[in-house]
């Protein structure tokens, strides 16, 4: 189990209201700490988008190209992946 500790935090009245109506007021601790640790992934996901921005570039990219670019590559590759699947399993 974790370390806990205890915090004070001041939030609006009708939040508690509605977290206590849908989860009860014994587990309001537990949901808003669930849901801040579901935030903070989403935080650390954007700012790592956010850091790699602009590595992809489509001229690195040809094969994906043009409006079914996506379309035909994918379709490559799982025909390449039956055929060596078919490979293994003959």
């Amino acid at each position: 189990m974790s370390i806990k500790a205890r915090t004070h935090v001041i939030i609006e009245e009708d939040i508690v209201k509605e977290i206590d109506r849908l989860v009860g007021k014994k587990k309001r601790s537990s949901f808003i700490s669930e849901a801040t640790k579901k935030e903070l992934k989403k935080l650390k996901q954007l700012s790592v988008i956010k850091k790699l921005r602009g590595v992809w570039k489509d001229e690195d990219h040809p094969e994906l190209a043009g409006k079914d670019g996506t379309y035909k590559w994918l379709k490559k590759l799982r025909s390449e992946d039956e055929k060596i699947l078919r490979k293994k399993l003959a």
